[in-house]
């Protein structure tokens, strides 16, 4: 939880007491005095906006809230519970702030370089999530993209399996040893250079032609269910040896399943040409 990584409760807390051996009473009345020698005679509100006293400097809550903030922006909403370590945290980052500022760190090149950097950062950042908001994705570009995907990946589907060899002379040996009566997985194993589906005995699982080169998916279509290729197929990768082991209609995901993917994709895409047109319009010498 704490960013600094000091572990809750390792901070040393003034005026902390013994479980037992005060009452009740007694506890909230030392607690009260402690709390007042440490803040002096600060008026009730400005106890409101801090959080702490550190050294006699005042620590805002504000920073409690920006940190619960950027929590939440991650995914990490703050509860009520982590309120004291919230707390905790600005303390910590207080006390290790001002013992940086004790021995000058500030002032060196290295700290202000890393500065700049985290303020070009910070202030890009929210210029692109400015874009975002006067910019979103619409129903309608996220239905007409997934029209566009349902039309390329609409139609059959192949189970299939290949081995991919360099020469074609190795490819015919291997129809040659196929005919004679060897596993294809056998032989994809042990001489495939595809890594992917090598050690798989070629399976390339379910997919559309659209995925594959253009000669590997037209020799691919022309096969029957059980079928092998009868002749080498040539690609830019070497030379395939191909067998469907079933055909079926395309399974696509419903729009509602896919909808965040979708709208992310796009929204990357318009971010995308946002920057290129920034820096297409700058004059650069």
């Amino acid at each position: 939880m704490l960013f600094t990584g000091f572990p809750p409760g390792a901070l040393p807390t003034p005026f902390r007491f013994p479980p037992s051996g005060l009452s009740s009473m007694k506890k909230q009345l030392l607690q009260a005095v402690a709390a007042a020698a440490i803040v002096g005679t600060l008026p009730f509100a400005a106890l409101a906006q801090n959080a702490a006293i550190v050294n006699g400097k005042a620590v805002p809550k504000a920073r409690m809230d920006i940190l619960a903030q950027q929590l939440a922006s991650a995914g990490r909403p703050v509860t009520p519970e982590m309120q004291g370590q919230l707390r905790e945290e600005v303390i910590a980052r207080e006390v290790f702030m001002q013992e940086a500022h004790k021995q000058g760190l500030d002032a060196g090149d290295d700290y202000r370089n890393q500065l700049e950097l985290a303020r070009q950062a910070i202030l890009i950042r929210t210029l692109f999530d400015n874009y975002r908001k006067q910019n979103p994705v619409t129903d309608a570009a996220v239905q007409a993209e997934y029209d566009k995907f349902v039309a390329a990946n609409s139609g059959k589907e192949f189970k299939a399996r290949h081995i991919l060899v360099e020469t074609e002379d190795q490819a015919k040996k291997v129809l040659a040893d196929l005919k004679k009566g060897q596993k294809f997985e056998d032989i994809a194993k042990k001489q495939s250079k595809d890594p992917g589906s090598g050690a798989n005995g070629g399976d390339l699982d379910w997919s559309n032609p659209s995925s594959f080169v253009q000669e590997f998916s037209e020799a691919m279509i022309k096969l029957k269910k059980g079928e092998t290729t009868p002749a080498p197929v040539k690609s830019e990768f070497g030379y395939h040896i191909i067998r469907v082991d079933d055909i079926r209609q395309a399974q696509l995901p419903k729009l509602e399943e896919v909808k965040p993917q979708v709208m992310q994709q796009l929204q990357q895409q318009k971010l995308q040409k946002y920057q290129e047109e920034l820096r297409a319009k700058a004059k650069v010498e």
